[in-house]
């Protein structure tokens, strides 16, 4: 039977290169895999905690719908940062017939302009902590994902994760109550969004708002939890002990190499004081992540320097504790940790004012005050991770 062998370099190239010239297939230090069902991978995998992780519930287990995020198909022309500026643009495209950027998504608002109707022009969570305007319009988009828009027309939860991850990230899990994009959490891995409703009859003349909002989780996942704290929780309750559970410095370490892989599972727990505990931080992280909590009122960062709010440059000097969007305008009390800080594959901070740079945008007063409010977002997510592995005993749960 054949063998398998793995070997890879670190290091600069100029590393590798000598490295290279130095060995050949007989020198070189291999490594024997033993590739294993179900994804028979060909690399080395720590699989010291399979077992135990593989004891939780795998999210495509928990809930029943889920769905890839939203794939516009041209970003830059379908999206902009709100819907006046983007009716204007296309507004503008139309009349003059042409575009810049793409001649494919113009060519699809002219074939299907009767359809577009004012309910089309939408609110989308672009990037963390970062709303966008989008024509939403099924007609135009690449990939509408009508069924996930369709959830979020009433009052919903959507947790956000990623399945496989290229870029070798812990960090893939965040929070939505609106439709989302695909590449939300990383510009190389598309996202999946997990409703915690499921509202199959929007579309009916009638349509359910009167309807009691039917959950989006098996029956076999409840019946599980039942067993285990002799109560059925609150959806609610539920969701957040799976996002608190989540952002567990502990989780994401012990179970790194397996949440690279496939879609997160979750550990269950028989103690309810432990599910409650987890619960209420789950549910502090939730309202910051929507930006909901009422922490964000008080700023701990201050806006400085002369001239105006264009960003024409972001420059983090940790040193001072200052990130300048131009030559003299700052925001200033940011510390480096909450600077460098990710979810998904973007680094929060730097990626929105750097997206703004690309625009050259100038940023509004409701702009810096919502920069302002993700930074207090940021250092209370830290302090409440820290908290999380502070109530769990250890893993595994009991």
């Amino acid at each position: 039977m054949a063998k398998i062998y793995h070997a890879h370099l670190w290091g600069s190239r100029e590393d590798k290169y000598r490295y290279l010239q130095a060995h050949d297939v007989n020198t070189v230090e291999w490594t024997e895999l033993n590739p294993e069902t179900p994804f028979y991978l060909f690399i080395p995998q720590n699989t010291d905690y399979k077992v135990e992780y593989e004891n939780g519930w795998q999210l495509s287990n928990i809930f029943n719908f889920q769905s890839m995020g939203v794939t516009s198909g041209d970003d830059e022309f379908l999206y902009d940062f709100s819907r006046s500026e983007l009716k204007l643009k296309i507004a503008n495209a139309l009349e003059k017939s042409q575009l810049i950027h793409t001649d494919k998504a113009l060519s699809k608002i002219q074939k299907w302009v009767n359809k577009i109707v004012d309910k089309d022009w939408k609110h989308s969570l672009y990037r963390p902590f970062d709303q966008r305007a989008i024509l939403y319009c099924p007609y135009v988009l690449e990939r509408s994902r009508s069924s996930l828009n369709q959830q979020f027309q009433l009052p919903n939860l959507g947790l956000i994760t990623i399945r496989r991850t290229r870029e070798n990230i812990d960090t893939q899990f965040f929070v939505t109550d609106m439709i989302a994009d695909k590449s939300v959490l990383s510009s190389a891995d598309n996202a999946n969004i997990f409703p915690l409703y499921f509202h199959p009859n929007l579309e009916s003349q009638q349509g359910s708002l009167l309807e009691e909002n039917p959950l989006n989780l098996s029956q076999e996942f409840l019946n599980t939890l039942l067993e285990k704290l002799g109560y059925i929780p609150t959806p609610e309750a539920i969701f957040y002990y799976i996002y608190a559970i989540f952002h567990s410095p502990s989780y994401r370490q012990r179970y790194a190499e397996f949440l690279k892989i496939d879609f997160p599972r979750v550990p269950l727990t028989s103690n309810d004081q432990l599910f409650k505990d987890l619960g209420q931080k789950g549910q502090a992280l939730v309202d910051l992540h929507l930006m909901k909590s009422r922490k964000l009122n008080h700023l701990i960062t201050k806006v400085g320097g002369d001239g105006d709010n264009t960003v024409t440059e972001v420059t983090y000097k940790p040193t001072e504790q200052r990130v300048y969007i131009n030559k003299t305008r700052y925001f200033e009390g940011i510390a480096p940790d909450v600077w460098e800080f990710k979810i998904g594959g973007y680094q929060v901070l730097d990626k929105w004012l750097k997206d703004r740079k690309k625009a050259k945008r100038s940023l509004s007063f409701d702009d810096v005050l919502h920069y302002q409010k993700v930074v207090v977002a940021l250092k209370e997510t830290m302090q409440l991770m820290i908290e999380i592995d502070q109530i769990i005993p250890g893993f595994p749960i009991e």
